[in-house]
């Protein structure tokens, strides 16, 4: 990985960017003489492998045993939780441990004694949603590519030894949204004072498996400068007496059993021979074996080379290739191309994947982004160029850059950077801006879409936000995180087809029909805007009806519905859409319900969906889209009530409990999105906690109020249409006096 010149401040783990980013052809891999020397500031990969990342997030989670886990963090100005009860991504070593003592809060784990009926977080690490299959419409823009590259994404969520297993009491959090552009996420991390095999969140893998994108676990084998020991190399690829690859087997149960697709495996510890270099690639093998029957993917990082040592290629060569693809056939599914490569190296490697029977887009050339995003220096020609095919893939390290380099790291501030990030400078991905030196995804690769069925139905939500709305009202008055609630957002942000001056479209967060954010259309509106929703292929009946939740804040407006009923000709023509009416809205009337039946495109299907909205009158308009759905008419039962929840575990502290619930999968017609946890206060209200997909729940922070003897919590299931079900109660007896 990239030794970008970043400094760390280990108080609050958030980086400060360096002056220009690391250009591909640049060294990197210091030797451990080099290392130590005083003229280098330690970079943020550097600082964690070193061991330093539990000193770096000491404000965040904390994982270790239940006997020793440092406080759960609180929402800002909540009292403090017990500690001990709070479940984190799981991270290990290969077989044996560091010596001497792990730092505060880091348990040292080693997977070779790891199994599903040992893990007491089981139940709250695994990922509940199966990986969607995907479409590719027409590209908006015909510049956009389908079937060339794709795109990979290395991300690192927090610190190995502090991801929370099911989100947090903060909006400040990476919530990627632009899945559409993404084939394959990394969950980077790992380092030697903590652990160097990391298992991805629930969270994370359930909204990337909604929208079609691969998660793959992270095994980290650190340069030895940072810390790294050719011994957990070794322990990686052992054998036992009968030949078989035992570590192997247990990342592939690991994947099956959390319900992720696979490994990301880098090895860049130096030391080692061709005799290890041969036992790494037939571990590769072993593992991939272990995998492909369950639908697990291998992912090479271009370190180790066929002569045992560390020698980054920036290419696919001789040297490496035995780990891609050997005579017996396929060895790794991918290769992520080390930052040195140029112009020459990947044409070249492009070349040697097509000459092995593989595909030139199975390799990803390294893009940093960590220290400058979208001011980086790329040679864009070299991976994707305009003027003929594309020559290889390419994979962004560390694009959470979008939210660690803002001042205001507010929901609304962030998904503007990340907007632009993916989308560029005109935010709009059918009329692409300047260029400049930023090559946005949206202008390259062609988007996805995995709406493919009813019932479906989206909330605009992002999976975070500063509060949690229910029906139009405020719930849940905390900053939360978690993406695992997350809804299928339009995968091109934004289309907006207008004869006048362009409106602005976002999500927002200051107010939601549902979860924590919604669609805000804001300006003057001197023509009719047409604005893009979801790519869609849904078959439509004479019972399909879609249902509009709206409230016009500013102005009055004539709005509605655009159905598409065929693709456009070709790449970069408007979408189609046949315009039905909805309603007129004014300003002060609140949210309403606008249904649209669709009996005359019976029998046909819809190719996307878009709302216009025509200002009446001449005031500035500000106009709200709480929700979509699509379905048929007929009406469905409510969600199966879930078993009675129980309390498995709690601890409590000043009039403030920290617990973990858990109870029975609902009974339902149809698919569950997820399962949502309120409190009921001794006067009837009711308050949001938590969601989940998963049947378990940790809460950290519960406050007592006032004398109740018991807090009572309630759980529902939710199902694709939001329709809840009754709840499902238990309760919380307080210890203490009052």
């Amino acid at each position: 990985m990239p030794e970008t010149d970043d400094a760390v401040d280990p108080r609050t783990a958030r980086t400060t960017a360096a002056p220009a980013c690391t250009a591909p052809s640049t060294a990197r891999g210091a030797t451990p003489s080099t290392a130590a020397g005083t003229g280098i500031r330690p970079t943020r990969r550097g600082l964690l492998a070193a061991g330093a990342g539990a000193g770096a997030a000491a404000l965040l989670f904390k994982v270790a045993a239940p006997a020793t886990a440092a406080p759960a963090t609180a929402a800002p100005g909540a009292p403090a939780a017990p500690a001990g009860l709070a479940p984190y991504a799981s991270y290990w070593f290969p077989d044996s441990l560091p010596e001497g003592t792990p730092g505060p809060g880091i348990t040292w784990r080693s997977l070779m004694r790891w199994s599903p009926e040992s893990d007491p977080d089981l139940a709250h690490n695994t990922s509940t949603v199966p990986l969607a299959s995907r479409f590719t419409p027409a590209p908006p823009n015909a510049s956009a590519r389908a079937g060339q590259a794709r795109i990979a994404s290395l991300v690192s969520f927090g610190s190995t030894a502090g991801n929370p297993s099911q989100g947090s009491p903060t909006a400040d959090y990476y919530a990627l949204t632009h899945w559409a552009y993404i084939d394959e996420l990394v969950f980077w991390g790992g380092s030697s004072g903590e652990g160097i095999v990391l298992a991805p969140n629930a969270p994370v893998v359930d909204a990337a498996h909604r929208n079609g994108v691969r998660v793959m676990g992270n095994v980290f084998l650190p340069p030895v400068a940072y810390g790294g020991d050719l011994q957990w190399t070794r322990d990686l690829v052992q054998r036992d007496s009968l030949g078989r690859f035992p570590v192997a087997e247990k990342l592939a149960l690991v994947a099956r059993t959390y319900g992720f697709d696979g490994w990301f495996v880098n090895a860049e510890t130096g030391g080692g021979d061709s005799e290890l270099a041969a036992r790494t690639q037939q571990f590769l093998r072993a593992l991939r074996a272990a995998g492909e029957p369950h639908g697990l993917r291998v992912t090479w990082y271009d370190a180790m080379n066929s002569t045992g040592g560390v020698g980054w290629q920036g290419a696919l060569n001789e040297l490496n290739q035995e780990f891609f693809e050997d005579r017996r056939g396929k060895v790794a599914d991918t290769m992520f191309v080390d930052f040195r490569w140029t112009p020459a190296k990947l044409a070249a490697s492009g070349a040697l994947a097509d000459g092995l029977g593989r595909g030139r887009h199975e390799l990803w050339a390294a893009v940093d982004t960590e220290s400058r995003g979208w001011e980086c220096q790329v040679d864009w020609d070299a991976i994707v160029p305009r003027d003929r095919d594309h020559v290889v893939s390419y994979g962004f390290y560390r694009p959470e850059w979008t939210r660690n380099h803002l001042a205001d790291r507010s929901p609304g501030a962030f998904h503007r950077a990340d907007d632009r990030f993916w989308t560029g400078e005109s935010l709009d991905p059918a009329r692409p801006g300047p260029e400049g030196t930023w090559r946005a995804p949206a202008t390259v690769v062609a988007d996805r879409s995995t709406v493919t069925a009813l019932p479906f139905a989206c909330s605009f939500n992002t999976g975070h936000g500063e509060r949690w709305y229910e029906g139009g009202r405020a719930v849940g008055d905390t900053p939360w995180n978690h993406l695992g609630l997350q809804d299928r957002l339009p995968g091109r942000r934004w289309v907006v087809d207008t004869a006048g001056a362009r409106p602005k479209v976002t999500l927002d967060f200051a107010r939601a029909w549902r979860g924590g954010s919604s669609l805000l259309v804001s300006g003057e509106l001197a023509a009719p805007a047409a604005v893009g929703l979801h790519s869609t292929r849904l078959p439509l009946s004479r019972s399909t009806v879609v249902e509009l939740v709206h409230a016009t804040e500013s102005g009055t407006v004539a709005v509605e519905l655009g159905v598409a009923t065929r693709e456009p000709a070709a790449p970069g023509q408007e979408v189609p859409y046949t315009w039905l009416k909805a309603q007129t809205s004014a300003a002060g009337q609140g949210w309403s319900t606008t249904r649209v039946r669709l009996a005359d495109l019976a029998g046909g299907t819809a190719h996307g969906l878009a709302v216009r909205i025509t200002r009446l009158g001449k005031k500035p308009v500000r106009w709200r889209l709480g929700a979509l759905t699509v379905r048929d008419a007929a009406a469905r039962p409510r969600p199966g009530t879930p078993g009675t929840p129980a309390v498995t575990a709690s601890a409590q502290q000043s009039g403030t409990a920290a617990l973990r619930l858990s109870w029975q999968r609902a009974g339902q017609a149809g698919p569950l999105r997820h399962y949502e946890v309120s409190r009921v206060l001794p006067d009837g209200t009711r308050r949001f906690l938590g969601g989940t997909c998963a049947t378990a729940l940790y809460l950290p922070a519960v406050e007592r109020a006032g004398r109740e003897k018991a807090a009572v919590f309630e759980v529902r299931a939710v199902d694709e249409l939001y329709a809840v079900s009754a709840p499902a109660r238990t309760t919380l007896t307080w210890t203490g006096a009052i």
